[in-house]
């Protein structure tokens, strides 16, 4: 009688162990599929930025709509410069610098935070268009560059810049950034000095490539 109710004990332990066994095999193969479903998949975050619309982000590639707003953003942060704030300037832009482009720009805007140490010219921009291309991530603004020196505005000039940017997961760098010349002028032109003998200020904001 002891005999055979270990025996149906140990059948009963036995079913249960192969039970588990089972079980913690087809737990293992449906998080491998889960890994590998996860892994193909796009991935995307959901943001809601102080917009009239969504935005969303995917690894898959840029929206034409997130990359408008980027670069309204990267217009304004890069085309409206104090001696006041250049220090902040400076760090604010390298943030979105890609590492192959840091260096470069780095030492450009370097070059424009000594040359304005000291002086009293400003500049902001005013956005008055902008074109982009998500497929070859490039982007332009036209609009006006306003040249201060104090109070006094001494220039205003219509120009046009170019970004290029590089995209790696759902993270969008800035690789290249310039003036676009205008129809028989060259891409480097200076904006007319100032009476004060400042540097001009088109030569100071000019970083990256020149397309």
């Amino acid at each position: 009688m002891e005999i055979g109710f270990s025996q149906a004990q140990a059948q009963r332990v036995l079913r249960q162990r192969n039970m588990l066994v089972l079980t913690s095999v087809g737990l293992g193969v449906v998080a491998m599929f889960a890994l590998i479903a996860a892994s193909a998949r796009d991935r995307e975050v959901v943001l809601q930025p102080v917009l009239t619309r969504p935005i969303e982000l995917s690894s898959a590639g840029v929206s034409k709509d997130y990359l408008e707003l980027v670069t309204r953003d990267a217009t304004v942060l890069m085309l409206n410069r104090t001696p006041q704030n250049a220090q902040y300037w400076m760090d604010a832009v390298l943030r979105i610098v890609h590492p192959s482009a840091y260096g470069r720009m780095k030492g450009e805007l370097l070059r424009i935070v000594n040359d304005q140490r000291g002086s009293s010219v400003a500049q902001f921009y005013t956005i008055e268009s902008m074109k982009v291309d998500p497929e070859h991530l490039t982007s332009e603004v036209s609009g006006v560059l306003h040249t201060m020196v104090g109070r006094q505005e001494v220039a205003a000039l219509k120009r046009t810049f170019r970004f290029e940017w590089t995209y790696t997961g759902i993270e969008l760098r800035l690789i290249g950034f310039g003036a676009v010349a205008a129809p028989g002028a060259p891409a480097d032109a200076d904006a007319p000095a100032p009476a004060t003998a400042t540097p001009p200020a088109t030569d100071q904001h000019t970083t990256g490539s020149q397309p």
